[in-house]
């Protein structure tokens, strides 16, 4: 490797991410020993659920060097996402519309990340030379959100998101592990201060106290972690959402700082930012897997698609074109879209 001025050079690193599309580009080092006994008691505690995955690989998580062999810095990225600059939760009041969190409206985000992470790595290497890398969205034991904390991109807030004082909290997040001894870059303070609108807005009551999630009361985990039956406890908090939940993000006075993204792949596709319940429900199986091709929404499968929609439309108000959407699927799905049909119609007194 030639000689090299990492101060300069980490300087044309955050230079070049940005070119690539990233808004920000941070550095960190890879000790994460503040965060192993937050993880270790959240899981402990059962928070996690059926992400069994986030069980396992624990001390990859916990130390990076374990996960990629040589890694001593972790080059962060953040990318926005939302299209909507107004935050409200007029769309989740109980409509006959569906609501899909807004990270999942468009394309699926990894694939788009990791490219632009490869290509940051291949300019890197210009300079560089070959060296040591690999990069992650989201796909692997990575602490995330602490090393974006860590790494002075923003703070993890009380709504367990990270938050950034000029970006607020709508982005997705990417690392490039690397082992280049780059300079790091300070973490900053958390400014959540006395504010709980998160907590208090919380459909379910997921958040345990401030910056700890019980996993397994949250309407993302139920709608897309969660494979099987959904606890009939949550199935009204649920309201209209299918796929996620943002309200937490919603009501953060941080987002107002959000701007709306310029990627064209996070437009929402096939209306799914304003669409109908009974539409939705209307997909048929082949329906589902062509209009959710190179979608995040794809990996719940079309069983957990029509579970979620059902729920959902026991929540909307009565019509004719709900129940009669509701009775066409109660004899010819499976006995968990069956249960929780018949619940949706019990709902609405049938």
């Amino acid at each position: 490797m030639a000689e090299i001025d990492f101060k300069k050079f980490a300087t044309s690193i955050k230079g070049w991410g940005m070119d690539l599309g990233f808004q920000e580009v941070a550095i960190t080092d890879i000790d994460l020993s503040k965060y192993e006994q937050y993880l270790e008691s959240w899981i402990a505690r059962n928070y996690h659920g059926a992400m069994s995955y986030m069980a396992e690989n624990h001390e990859k998580r916990c130390h990076p060097e374990q996960l990629v062999p040589g890694t001593i810095r972790v080059v962060c990225v953040r990318m926005d996402y939302s299209l909507d600059s107004k935050d409200s939760l007029e769309s989740m009041q109980n409509t006959g519309k569906a609501y899909i969190s807004r990270y999942a409206r468009g394309r699926d985000y990894h694939k788009l990340i990791r490219k632009r992470l490869q290509k940051l790595a291949e300019k890197i290497q210009e300079t560089a030379g070959p060296f040591g890398y690999r990069a992650f969205v989201d796909s692997a034991p990575v602490l995330e959100r602490a090393l974006a904390e860590k790494s002075g991109m923003g703070w993890i807030g009380k709504n367990t998101m990270l938050i950034n004082k000029q970006a607020g909290s709508w982005f997705f997040l990417g690392e490039l592990f690397t082992d280049l001894p780059l300079p790091v870059d300070d973490q900053v303070s958390d400014h959540c201060g006395s504010c709980t609108a998160c907590i208090d807005v919380c459909p379910t009551k997921a958040f345990v106290e401030p910056n700890l999630l019980d996993a397994t009361r949250c309407i993302s985990y139920l709608t897309i972690e969660l494979r099987t039956s959904i606890p009939e406890e949550f199935r009204s908090a649920m309201g209209n959402r299918i796929f996620g939940c943002d309200d937490c993000q919603m009501v953060c006075p941080w987002n107002k700082f959000s701007r709306e993204t310029t990627e064209k792949d996070f437009t929402p596709r096939h209306k799914l930012d304003d669409i109908q319940l009974v539409e939705l429900f209307a997909w048929s199986k082949q329906d589902f897997l062509q209009r959710t091709k190179g979608s995040p929404i794809r990996r719940i499968g079309y069983d957990c698609w029509l579970r979620n929609i059902a729920i959902a439309l026991g929540n909307a108000p009565s019509s004719s074109e709900v129940l009669v959407a509701l009775q066409s699927r109660l004899y010819n799905s499976s006995e968990m879209v069956t249960v929780h049909i018949q619940w949706a119609l019990d709902k609405h007194g049938l």
